[in-house]
């Protein structure tokens, strides 16, 4: 099995990036956007404190792993949340995230 996937993360100004993402090192959504240069603030550095690495994964949610606790109360802090909300400091990349599409949340 390879060690890579790719996913299509939308930026706040409708441009798509498609990543190149290892699955064997940890890394979270916030790691990969990161280390991209993307537009995503993630103030906490991913420690799950700040909701300002909110984004929108419209599909494939059957994929993710659930919501935490911690990931809920934050997200319901915020006012421009939707039902395919997401913190990225809280999703680590996975094989069965291959191909997803990802969108940042502009502030």
């Amino acid at each position: 099995m390879k060690n890579e996937i790719t996913i299509i993360v939308t930026d706040q100004e409708g441009n798509k990036h498609p990543l190149i993402c290892p699955t064997d090192m940890g890394l979270t959504l916030k790691d990969i956007c990161k280390a991209y240069d993307l537009p995503m603030e993630a103030m906490c550095g991913g420690m799950a404190m700040c909701a300002t690495c909110h984004c929108y994964i419209p599909d494939e949610n059957e994929v993710l792993s659930e919501k935490n606790e911690v990931e809920e109360a934050l997200l319901s802090e915020l006012f421009n949340t939707k039902e395919t909300s997401r913190l990225a400091c809280q999703i680590y990349l996975t094989h069965q995230m291959d191909g997803i599409s990802v969108q940042i949340v502009a502030d």
